[in-house]
């Protein structure tokens, strides 16, 4: 079979046979199909700004929120709260120039980019292609391992907060975190299931709503504590040498910034999202704009209140899980709560972050092996009254996408370090670089102009603190295993 024969099924099983439409022309007429079809002959998109907005939310006010009370007391009240700002600041712009990259050429009739290696091959092409394919499904893949960390310590906290209620404070209650790696990774089974981004707004809202649960809970626990302290915590410097090593504080430092960064990371996903918006008017990049502004101005007031409490509480003791920093004591059912809502959080999160790797592997797939029913296919299973159309290629690698990075997790089960390199990872490639690199071909920027060397300033800075922050979170793995061990911590 030929290339064309492989476009064709991926086309068919992609998008609206061609066919199709025309006997809707004829026999609806052109206002009819316009109602059913967008302009590029795709399913009516129906997202809006609060769409966009819940999926980002969903994304970026994760699991850690839970550790900028750590980094705040790597970098105290001055460099903390500025970093997380100068960050805030960062992301919002960079987004912006990334959400111009949807279309290419008229914001409002160009040509699609579905994602966002498309709007990179569309502007930059060549091996920056492969690089950012490269990096984006890379991070999804330490995502997705990094959430189901995160989703295990909640589970476990619940559990060990039960123990300590029942059984005494004293008793150790030494519990296992792999069997609800395990659970978690069941679930993800099932809602991997899900086909696309469009079909999961729901599970993206309640997610969004959960994450505002947890971090008001930590808030609220974080005030309680500090008025029990009788005043605020911590100092202008942050954590003091003596209390750490002069390079212990360097390398904490710098994995804050990782940490910091990993809290604002959505980019990798941007694209994606926005091609679940309505056509315009208004312009797609309008809307994602305005989605951006709001769910970065949201985030950030979370960030500083759950961060500077959590700091103001605990001081340089501040722990690398906010929630976990109260005890596993009274109020252990409100504990219980936030760490529930963490979990359910986490499991939209992981779906929101995962469907762009879902689809690219799938649509590989298709084009790979066009005549295959195994990959193109789909079976009917009956599903209590009704029946449910599965594609046995989607179930399968799905399923074992899921299982390697729960067992990935298991090898791997700290968090702070983790995330931290995860927003070293993803950080400046894929919210920096490429979007400014793109912005500068599409605006045919001049080389060396005032824009053009404010652009590449900015780029070279971002460089400087990803390299830092992965450094500094590599030193804290290696101390880390010297600790864990796999498949028992």
């Amino acid at each position: 079979m030929g290339q064309q024969t492989a476009d064709n099924v991926v086309a068919t099983f992609y998008y609206p046979p061609a066919g199709a439409m025309e006997v809707s022309a004829a026999e609806l007429g052109d206002t009819a199909l316009s109602k059913c079809f967008d302009d590029d002959g795709r399913n009516k998109r129906t997202g809006t700004m609060w769409t966009a907005s819940s999926h980002i939310i969903t994304a970026v006010i994760g699991s850690g929120v839970l550790s900028l009370g750590w980094a705040i007391a790597q970098l105290g009240w001055v460099a903390g709260p500025a970093v997380m700002i100068l960050f805030s600041l960062v992301t919002y712009f960079t987004s912006s120039l990334l959400a111009d990259c949807y279309r290419s050429g008229d914001q409002s009739t160009g040509k699609r980019n579905y994602t966002y290696m498309d709007a990179v091959n569309a502007n930059l092409s060549g091996v920056k292609v492969k690089i950012c394919g490269v990096l984006q499904y890379a991070n999804i893949v330490g995502v997705a391992i990094g959430y189901t960390i995160a989703a295990s310590i909640s589970m476990l906290a619940i559990k060990r907060a039960n123990c300590f209620h029942g059984k005494g404070h004293a008793n150790p209650c030494k519990i296992s975190s792999t069997p609800y790696m395990v659970i978690f990774g069941v679930a993800q089974v099932f809602f991997s299931q899900i086909p696309d981004f469009d079909q999961i707004s729901w599970l993206s809202m309640l997610a969004a709503a959960m994450s505002f649960t947890y971090s008001s809970i930590g808030l609220g626990l974080g005030i309680v504590q500090v008025i029990a302290n009788g005043g605020v915590k911590g100092s202008m410097t942050g954590i003091s040498i003596g209390a750490v090593t002069p390079m212990q504080k360097v390398w904490r430092s710098t994995q804050a910034f990782g940490d910091i960064a990993f809290a604002y990371s959505y980019s990798l996903i941007l694209i994606e999202i926005q091609d679940t918006i309505r056509a315009p008017p208004p312009s797609e990049s309008t809307v994602m704009k305005r989605a951006t502004g709001v769910s970065v101005a949201v985030t950030t007031v979370f960030y500083m209140l759950c961060g500077c409490m959590g700091y103001a509480a605990f001081g340089d003791a501040a722990p690398g899980n906010l929630l976990t920093g109260f005890g596993f004591y009274e109020p252990f059912w409100l504990l219980d709560v936030a760490n529930a809502a963490i979990v359910v959080h986490l499991v939209g999160a992981y779906q929101v972050y995962c469907q762009p790797l879902f689809a690219f592997v799938e649509k590989w797939a298709a084009q790979r092996w066009p005549d295959s029913s195994f990959v193109t296919g789909e079976v009917e299973v009956p599903l209590l009254r009704t029946s449910y159309k599965v594609n046995m290629f989607r179930a399968t690698w799905r399923t074992a996408f899921v299982v390697a990075t729960t067992v990935v997790s298991m090898m791997l089960p700290f968090f702070n370090d983790v995330v931290g390199f995860l927003g070293a990872l993803g950080f400046w490639p894929l919210t920096v670089y490429f979007p400014v690199e793109m912005y500068v071909v599409q605006k045919k920027v001049p080389k060396w102009s005032t824009k053009w060397v404010c652009l590449q300033i900015l780029s070279l800075g971002c460089l400087a603190i990803s390299l830092a922050a992965a450094a500094g979170s590599i030193a804290g793995i290696k101390s880390d295993l010297k600790v864990y061990h796999p498949f028992k911590t």
